[in-house]
């Protein structure tokens, strides 16, 4: 499917439907989505909702309901001759990746994930999403999206098994670096590589040494290894980032903000997998390669 393009400005979402286009077809996007919604006038919306009654989560001592923010959602506007969508999805935890790719493969763009609560379990995190381009293809990677929630729901996306102890590590270094191109320290069992990206803040120059870098940590096995670590990024390379990670089963965890008010915006994911090392430093080099210009 056609990479459906995000284009999230103020001036475009404000904007009134171009002269003659057609309305949003609310039956239809409530079929392709399989999901009712409710349409706001006034600001010409369309917002299909899933409340996630299929979960039991309480906070401290509290049970949450669809009404305390889980319900997923995902709101239609027409932007000129095209459609834009933004939504919201309510995932547990071992749903999260298989429904990123689901939105990743259907043309969607995956703009945050995060949490909401502390102290919740089981553990919610929310994904955002969003796209721009037709109607019907837009509603039917909603549709995809929603359809994997119900797939998956009831627990059956567990972490990937491994037994791994950074004090036992016996993987060779040198193969990671012949793949990513990289030369890194292992310390304590753990093979650690680190790529600075810079950006400026007030006017003043930060780059990787302030944190603004990617890095990747290694422990375990040639055979079996975990890896974890964060990725740096300016905005446009971040849909191509997390469809390379995703393409090699690689499990991403956040996507938000460390700064605010620096220029160019720097977006961070943060991402783990287990698997043989040869494996998991190809996927992060297909990342890595994806921000080249």
């Amino acid at each position: 499917m056609k990479r459906i393009a995000l284009v999230i400005v103020l001036a475009v979402v404000a904007a009134a439907p171009a002269a003659g286009a057609p309305p949003l077809d609310t039956g239809r996007i409530e079929r392709l989505t399989g999901q009712k919604g409710a349409l706001n006038e006034k600001e010409g919306v369309f917002k299909v909702s899933y409340p996630r009654d299929d979960i039991k989560v309480r906070v401290g001592g509290a049970r949450l309901t669809p009404p305390m923010g889980l319900t997923a959602w995902a709101a239609f506007s027409k932007a000129g001759e095209h459609t834009m969508v933004m939504g919201d999805m309510v995932l547990l935890e071992d749903q999260v990746n298989a429904v990123m790719s689901a939105a990743l493969d259907n043309g969607l763009e995956v703009t945050a994930l995060h949490n909401h609560f502390l102290w919740d379990s089981p553990r919610v995190m929310f994904m955002h999403i969003g796209g721009m381009g037709d109607e019907e293809t837009l509603a039917r990677a909603v549709g995809a999206v929603f359809g994997k929630i119900k797939e998956t729901s009831g627990g059956k996306g567990g972490p990937p098994k491994g037994d791994i102890d950074p004090a036992k590590t016996t993987l060779d270094p040198a193969k990671i670096e012949s793949i990513l191109g990289l030369k890194g320290e292992l310390a304590k069992g753990v093979y650690k590589l680190t790529v600075g990206l810079k950006t400026s803040m007030g006017g003043h120059e930060i780059a990787g040494a302030m944190g603004v870098n990617t890095w990747a940590a290694f422990a375990g096995s040639d055979a079996q290894a975990a890896v974890d670590g964060d990725f740096a990024m300016y905005e446009p390379q971040l849909q191509g980032v997390l469809r390379a990670l995703r393409r090699a089963g690689l499990n991403v965890v956040a996507i938000h903000n460390h700064m605010t008010m620096e220029n160019p915006r720097v977006i961070f994911l943060h991402y783990w997998g287990i698997g043989r090392t040869a494996d998991l430093a190809a996927g992060l080099k297909a990342a890595l390669d994806s921000q080249k210009p």
